[in-house]
């Protein structure tokens, strides 16, 4: 269900890079033409959620650290790639975070630590206000 009180950055307008394109193949699978590139709203969401909407960040202060759900109690996003693999060994370069059913589209702002890291994932609301 579409919102029109999400206020898009200037920057879903660009085309994908090469490493969207490639988290998004990968969850999607032979499905990716049909669900996400024929459908220009689903993909500026996608786009907003990978440039704006989704930070991971390392915390070493566990005074400062958020509790939240871990990155292992959140079930893959199989639906469409039954080979996904959950990641064995986090690595920030190559991390998809679209391979996991994280809160994406809910209203308010998750946090998810990587386990056995101190690194999280924050996932801010597609409603708040972004800059343009």
């Amino acid at each position: 269900m579409k919102n029109i009180n999400i206020n898009y950055p200037d920057n879903v307008y660009e085309v994908l890079t090469e490493k969207e394109k490639t988290m998004i193949e990968e969850v999607y699978h032979l499905k990716t033409n049909e669900i996400v590139y024929k459908d220009a709203s689903f993909l500026k969401d996608l786009k907003h959620l990978l440039r704006n909407r989704i930070t991971i960040y390392k915390d070493d202060n566990p005074k400062t650290q958020k509790n939240g759900k871990t990155l292992s109690e959140v079930p893959l996003f199989d639906t469409y790639n039954k080979d996904l693999k959950r990641d064995t060994n986090f690595d920030i370069n190559t991390f998809n975070p679209l391979k996991y059913k994280l809160d994406f589209f809910a209203n308010g702002t998750y946090v998810y630590r990587i386990d056995n890291t101190n690194y999280f994932i924050q996932i801010t609301s597609q409603y708040r206000n972004f800059k343009r």
